[in-house]
This record gives structure tokens, C-alpha cells and sequence, in this order.
């Protein structure tokens, strides 16, 4: 096993990069995009925009930084809007502005050398009612917005930065002495127990009683208003759409999410850099929302939380929505550090479907493979094909599935000596994941390998991982889960137990080989666990190292 670990790792070497560099300079617009797609995929439209052009320096635009140039997008925007559309350009220089507000048939530009750089000033960005982290609410308007569109793109090699280091707060354990006093001193205000910096007492105001980022408890617009520094707008939002492109330019530095996109159809993304702070909080890089139709290759992300995410809004508000997030290609993207690579969740209570992943490295993020969801949400995830999968220095789980998120797992309970939750009914606020086929995944070095974990009434289904090979201080942990498949898995696991199932039923195990040689090296508990298969696995013989809990019922395990 150890001249295996040793091959593999100069094999993923190699493997890592030679994706980079087809990554970075495949060409976007090749058909090769639609190849090898697991479900029927026409090729996404691009906007069409009219030929005509005007520069902002033709509205008045002042370079340096210093001058703000909100009136000069705008009058661009507006009399290219009566020619029926075409492209703004904003040439190289810094250019200091408020929001941009979007219109039909419309390019931005930005030439290689543009920085356009948005105000700090938060008085700029009223309040509009809106969605964020999937729930109906109100939030300052976007530093980008655009809503009922069609035909919009972003292209050029110019760089789109929120200014969100005014707009988010700050924890002291994630930033360096030097880092904080600079931010302390800037000024904002500090929670009780001085860990937490905030921009300004109305943020700290905001925060209290917030569901994650939303206060579910306000009602009126006046009542947001008295709160406006805490509700941080994404960088970009467009929303109600159809044929949107991004191709080209960074995106940084956004007050909450970077890029999201919310119910558009025909949406491609491709090219482009998105960067984040590794400490901003909600620093996501690009949320996919109820969208159809959506192509997001060639593209690198290094930010503060998950980076691209896939949604459907969240609890009873994503359920009336019922805009389902579905054909959804993701080819040939790097994610240098993020919460997640590439994650589903948890906000998918519209749901999530055809769904193709291939092609992507993940080098230092929290999480590879992120599925999330908890009780409340709803919605259904399916039909997902994840392939070529290449992750390093992965400090948390490679691949998750948590039916938990934001709350107790059974595996934390029953750690801290509790005992199991209850199974609760099957209602319309169940969550459904199934219909999932992982393979060709590659893992040099993590905290855990797998962790599959369903609900007790509704359990993960048809779930199926193939050819892998793994390095990982920990193995699997399989928990209320049905129809699990394992093929062809090499795996070098530091701890002696590889396998850890609790209540799995339908669960096999064909040519998986690992090094432990532990009496425990499988442990099997939970009365609902059975058909528990192991085959044709080359090693040694299973049987040997397997520890079953009383409680599972005789002939449950197959060898």
C-alpha cells in the first residue's frame, strides 16, 4: 500500500498541473463544453448585443479614483439603451462610482488596466426589496443590479471590486495582530467581548436576532431602514433574466456574495476570476439560483466562503417560488480556498437537478464536494454527475453530504453521549437527496475522506462513488443512508477504523482496498442497517476486521 501512496501522490502532481494549464488556456467557446453531459444539453445562447459602442469618457468619466462617475455609466448605459442596446467600454484607469443599474441589449466592457472601484459611501445603496440567502427581504440595492433583462454581458479583462471591506464585519481570530489593530483603528465598533469588529452600531444592531443574515422578525421597509449597514448587498445581482454572459473580467472584494445570478435562464460564465478576502464573512463566490440552462467553465476562485454554489431558494419562501435550479454544466474550474469547492445547498428547497460536474481542482478548500441541506427546507436534489475531481490539503470532509447543516448531526450527538434524534414525518418540509454518481476522484491529503449523512426519515439514495483514490486521516462514515455503491476505491487511511456505517441499508463495497488490518477496520451499528455487502475486495478478507453492533441483525452483512 505504501509504494501505492507514493506513486499516486507524483501521479496527482502531475495530474494537477496539466488540469491548470488546460484550464487556464482551453478555449471557452469550443463545443467541447457540451460533450460527455449525462442529460440532453442544447448549447446555451449568447446575448446579442448591437454593434454600437461608446466609451464612459465620452459622459464626462474621471480617471483616479477620486471623482465619482455614477451619472457617466448611467448616461452611457441610457443612450445605448436608445440605439437599442451595445457596448459601454470602460478603458484602463480607476474609476469611482455608485451603482450601475443594468439595462437590456447592454455589454460592460472593462479593457485590461480598469479597475472600477464602487463607494464606500452606503447611503448610495438604498434599500430594495429583494431575495438573499434565498428568503424574500430587503437588502441595499447591489453595487451591480439588473432585474426583467434580456441579452447582458460582462466581458474584458478589467477588474469589478465591491469595496465590501466597508460594508462586512470581522473576526479577530481570522486576521493577524497587525491586520486587527489596522481595522480597529479605522473605526466600527467591537462586540462585548471584543472579538468581533462591526463597520458601525447599526450593523451590530442588525446582527442581533438574525437568521445567519436575514431578520426574519422585520416586517416594514422603515423597520430595515433603521438597519441599513448590516443588510450587505452581492456584488452583482441579476435577476428574472434570460442570456447573460460573463466572460472575461475579476470580480473582488464583494459586501456579501460576489456573483448571483437569480432565476435566469441561459446563463454562461466562463473565463472570469473571482477573489475574496479567505476570512470575509459570506464571501461566496458565484450562487447559482434557480437558474436553467447554465454553463460555468474555465475559471478560478479563491474566496471567503463557498465558491460555486448551486441554490433554489430556502424553507417555505423557495418552495413557493418552485423555480427549480436544473441543467447545470460545471467544467474546468480551480478553487484555490473557499467553504466549499463546488456545493449544493442549503438553500435548494425548489429544488435541484441534472446537475454535471468535471474537471476541477480544489487545492486548501474547507470542503471538497459540499451537499447540504437540514429539516425545513424541502425540495428535491437529483440526478447529479460529478467526474474528474482533483483535491488537495483538504482540511475538513472531501466529500459531504450533511442533512444536519446548522444544527446537530447524529455523529455529533452521540460523540457528546447523547442519544439519537427522533425520526420525524415525512412532510413537504422533508429535504430528498438520490440519484447521485461521483467518480474518478482523486484525493491527496484531507481530514476525512467521505461523510454521507442522511435524515432518519428520509435517507440519502442511490448514491455511487467509483474509482477513487484517497489519502485522508479519516475513511467513511455512512449514516442513514440507502443504496450506497462503492466501486474501485484505493484508499490510505490513517486511522485503523476505514468504514464507519450506522443504520445503512443496501450498501456494497466492490475492489476497495485500504492498509488497516484493525478488528474495527469496518464498524457497523444501528438497527436499521442491513444487506451490507462486501465483494471481490483483494486485500484480505473482510470478515476479519469487521466489528457489528448487537443491535444489527444476524445475516445483515454479506461476504
Amino acid at each position: 500500500m505504501k509504494s501505492i501512496t507514493i506513486n499516486f501522490i507524483a501521479l496527482f502532481s502531475l495530474i494537477i498541473s496539466s488540469v491548470a494549464n488546460r484550464t487556464l488556456a482551453q478555449n471557452s467557446k469550443s463545443n467541447d463544453s457540451y460533450k460527455g453531459i449525462e442529460f440532453k444539453m442544447t448549447k446555451i445562447p449568447e446575448p446579442v448585443i448591437p454593434k454600437n459602442s461608446v466609451s464612459i469618457t465620452d459622459f464626462g468619466a474621471v480617471n483616479g479614483g477620486y471623482v465619482l462617475n455614477t451619472k457617466a455609466f448611467a448616461d452611457a448605459i441610457e443612450a445605448l439603451s436608445k440605439k437599442g442596446g451595445g457596448k459601454v467600454i470602460i478603458p484602463p484607469g480607476i474609476w469611482l462610482t455608485g451603482p450601475i443599474i443594468l439595462k437590456s441589449n447592454i455589454e460592460l466592457h472593462a479593457q485590461t488596466g480598469a479597475l472600477i472601484k464602487f463607494s464606500t459611501d452606503k447611503s448610495l445603496y438604498p434599500i430594495i426589496e429583494t431575495s438573499f440567502e434565498g428568503l424574500n427581504t430587503w437588502r441595499c440595492l447591489s453595487p451591480i443590479y439588473g432585474k426583467n433583462l434580456e441579452n447582458v454581458a460582462f466581458t474584458g479583462n478589467g477588474v469589478w471590486d465591491g469595496s465590501g471591506e466597508v460594508w462586512r464585519m470581522l473576526k479577530k481570530e481570522k486576521v493577524t495582530e497587525s491586520q486587527w489593530k489596522k481595522v480597529i483603528t479605522s473605526g466600527g465598533v467591537l462586540n462585548e467581548s471584543k472579538t468581533s469588529w462591526y463597520p458601525s452600531e447599526q450593523y451590530l444592531k442588525g446582527n442581533k436576532n438574525a437568521d445567519q443574515n436575514v431578520r426574519s422578525d422585520l416586517k416594514t421597509k422603515e423597520q430595515f431602514e433603521e438597519i441599513h449597514d448590516f443588510l450587505r448587498p452581492v456584488l452583482v445581482s441579476i435577476q428574472n433574466s434570460k442570456r447573460v454572459l460573463f466572460d472575461g473580467p475579476v470580480f473582488q472584494n464583494s459586501p456579501a456574495w460576489n456573483i448571483h445570478p437569480l432565476m435566469v435562464e441561459d446563463l454562461i460564465i466562463r473565463n472570469i476570476t473571482v477573489r475574496n478576502p479567505w476570512y470575509s464573512q459570506n464571501g461566496d463566490g458565484l450562487d447559482v439560483e434557480s437558474c436553467k440552462n447554465v454553463l460555468i467553465e474555465n475559471s478560478s476562485f479563491d474566496v471567503g466562503d463557498d465558491a460555486i454554489c448551486i441554490k433554489a431558494g430556502k424553507d417555505k419562501d423557495g418552495r413557493d417560488r418552485a423555480v427549480p435550479c436544473e441543467n447545470i454544466i460545471v467544467k474546468n474550474n480551480i478553487v484555490y480556498h473557499g467553504h466549499g469547492g463546488v456545493t449544493v445547498g442549503s438553500e435548494m428547497s425548489g429544488g435541484v437537478k441534472k446537475l454535471h460536474v468535471s474537471n476541477c481542482s480544489f487545492m486548501g478548500t474547507d470542503v471538497g464536494l459540499r451537499f447540504k441541506s437540514t429539516r425545513g427546507r424541502g425540495g428535491i436534489v437529483e440526478n447529479i454527475f460529478i467526474s474528474d475531481i482533483y483535491m488537495t490539503d483538504i482540511p475538513s470532509q472531501a466529500i459531504s453530504f450533511d442533512l444536519y447543516y446548522g444544527g446537530k448531526s447524529i455523529a455529533e450527538t452521540l460523540a457528546e453521549g447523547g442519544v439519537r434524534n427522533k425520526t420525524m414525518p415525512v412532510s413537504i418540509e422533508t429535504p430528498q437527496f438520490k440519484n447521485i454518481s461521483i467518480k474518478n476522484v482523486t484525493i491527496a491529503g484531507a481530514y476525512q475522506a467521505v461523510f454521507l449523512q442522511g435524515l432518519p426519515e428520509m435517507n440519502l439514495e442511490n448514491i455511487e462513488i467509483s474509482n477513487l483514490i484517497a489519502k485522508a486521516e479519516n475513511g467513511f462514515s455512512i449514516i442513514d443512508a440507502n443504496g450506497i455503491k462503492i466501486t474501485n476505491a484505493k484508499l490510505d487511511i490513517e486511522k485503523p477504523t476505514v468504514f464507519e456505517i450506522y443504520n445503512g441499508k443496501n450498501i456494497s463495497f466492490k475492489n476497495v482496498e485500504f492498509s488497516s488490518k484493525s478488528e474495527k477496520a469496518i464498524s457497523i451499528n444501528g438497527e436499521g442497517s442491513h444487506n451490507i455487502e462486501f465483494v471481490k475486495n483483494v486485500n484480505f478478507d473482510f470478515s476479519k476486521i469487521i466489528s457489528i453492533g448487537a443491535e444489527v441483525s444476524k445475516g445483515a452483512v454479506k461476504f
